[in-house]
């Protein structure tokens, strides 16, 4: 059989090769300790759970549900969004509920990019805004994010005819893999640059409720005319560890939310409603978890800071997210040293060549590892003299 282009072309997903590595290096009977993908080591809080088990036992949520979401589910995300960031929406035109913010992230592009469009992507960034920009046929214009600029891209150093080709601008803040940060005085520039060349800004926010030292993450959402030119992805996954049950939602603009809600009815039958209930026990439960796993984070952040400077890596405390983002000593790749890190100790990080060029020089260390691993994992990075 004859594979489309587009799956040949298309490079292996970052975390899919790293779990390959490691499942290869577990046959051959080494104590792999990952410190590579974000994923929440802390249970999904026992309310939010029990409210999926009784939702599960109600017959009227065993049919196919609607890729608009319950219209209760859309309220509670309205009501959560004005409650945390005093932003008003219309839940029926500027709310809608996704399968995992990564499905949403994924399938947008398909409501901008024709063939040889142009998104602007960050570089280093989450890989699913370039691949998604490439299934739809587009091409990538990717923007540097250097420490030097506190990991923001450079909206003036875009060339002219690129800005004025471009259909979409990716961002992410607090940021993935760098920590970064970004506050309202640099989103209104967004707003500003979008507008003057009506480009379609995608703001990634997952990681909003995940801050440490009393910091209070912005929304894009709350720029002045930011839903005149984009919209903001958010997830269940960080805030309430729920990764796996595979929920988010994308709010702002009223025709971009439209755009993909079109995409999506004509692609998936939405979100099974147990899980829309248990989503909604979330939003309107209590949120003193969240304080609770932040200070985990936070806890597990100093005690790698410290273990990673040690070892000769240059490291700054994120005020926000999951991630440490940590420079390497000049003279190594990151695949090389990561590589080496996990024949020699089996302790798995993730290159920064992964998200991109511009990360090269640096390997991305999440924080969701359970404490008791954590702690092995620290005897071994301190160890280690590679």
């Amino acid at each position: 059989m004859q594979l489309a282009k587009r799956i040949q072309q298309l490079p292996p997903y970052l975390f899919a090769e790293a779990s390959r590595r490691i499942a290869e290096k577990r046959a051959e009977g080494v104590d792999v300790i990952s410190f590579g993908i974000g994923d929440p080591d802390i249970p999904t809080p026992a309310h939010i759970v029990e409210a999926l088990v009784r939702a599960a036992a109600d017959p009227a949520n065993h049919r196919y549900p609607e890729t608009e979401g319950l219209p209760e589910l859309r309220r509670a995300i309205g009501r959560w969004y004005e409650d945390r960031f005093g932003i008003s929406l219309d839940p029926d035109k500027e709310v809608l509920p996704l399968i995992g913010s990564k499905e949403g992230i994924g399938h947008v592009a398909l409501c901008f990019i024709d063939p040889d469009d142009l998104a602007l992507v960050p570089d280093p960034s989450y890989p699913v805004y370039a691949r998604g920009t490439f299934l739809a046929g587009g091409d990538c214009y990717f923007l540097p994010l250097s420490e030097e600029n506190d990991f923001l891209p450079d909206l003036e150093a875009i060339p002219e005819s690129v800005a004025r080709r471009a259909k979409v601008l990716w961002l992410n803040y607090p940021n993935n893999p760098t920590g970064a940060v970004a506050d309202l005085d640099f989103f209104e520039w967004v707003v500003r640059f979008a507008r003057k060349y009506d480009i379609a800004v995608c703001h990634d926010g997952p990681y909003t409720e995940v801050a440490f030292d009393g910091y209070r993450p912005v929304s894009f959402l709350q720029a002045a005319g930011a839903r005149e030119v984009g919209v903001e992805f958010h997830s269940f996954s960080k805030s309430y560890n729920m990764t796996g049950w595979r929920i988010g939602m994308v709010v702002g603009n009223a025709t971009m939310v439209d755009a993909l809600m079109r995409v999506k009815s004509n692609l998936d039958s939405g979100i099974p409603q147990a899980i829309q209930r248990m989503a909604i026990a979330a939003l309107e439960g209590p949120q003193d978890c969240i304080g609770e796993h932040n200070a985990v984070y936070q806890r597990r952040r100093d005690r790698l800071v410290t273990a990673l400077t040690r070892m000769g890596l240059r490291v700054r405390p994120p005020q926000a997210s999951l991630y440490l983002w940590a420079r390497l000593p000049e003279g190594q790749t990151s695949l090389e040293f990561a590589t080496r890190l996990l024949d020699d100790v089996g302790v798995v990080v993730t290159p920064g060549i992964g998200y991109g060029p511009h990360g090269e020089g640096y390997v991305r260390v999440s924080l969701t590892i359970p404490d008791e691993r954590l702690e092995e994992g620290l005897r071994r990075l301190e160890g280690w003299r590679g």
